[in-house]
């Protein structure tokens, strides 16, 4: 296994803030890092529109992401980690 993927999994991974540019999802995670991903990659947010996109927000302290017009939730752990749902395309 990575020991990058261990150290991720072993320790809270916390987002400071979230925002979007274009179709991408970017987070400021606590250790200053600043990690983006496609909102594509997942199935929810895949058909949504650039709008329901935008109304993303932080919940559990930093640690999810919350889509409620879209009844989505994501872990800062999980896209951290890169376990999405759909391939790249």
């Amino acid at each position: 296994m990575n020991s990058i993927a261990t150290v991720e999994n072993e320790r809270q991974v916390v987002a400071l803030r979230v925002w979007l540019e274009g179709r991408m999802v970017f987070l400021e995670l606590h250790d200053g890092r600043i990690f983006g991903f496609p909102a594509d990659r997942f199935r929810r947010l895949h058909t949504a529109s650039d709008e329901e996109l935008k109304k993303v927000t932080l919940e559990l302290g930093g640690t999810a992401l919350r889509w409620e017009t879209l009844d989505e939730d994501l872990t800062v752990r999980g896209v951290v980690a890169g376990r999405f749902e759909l391939p790249p395309e």
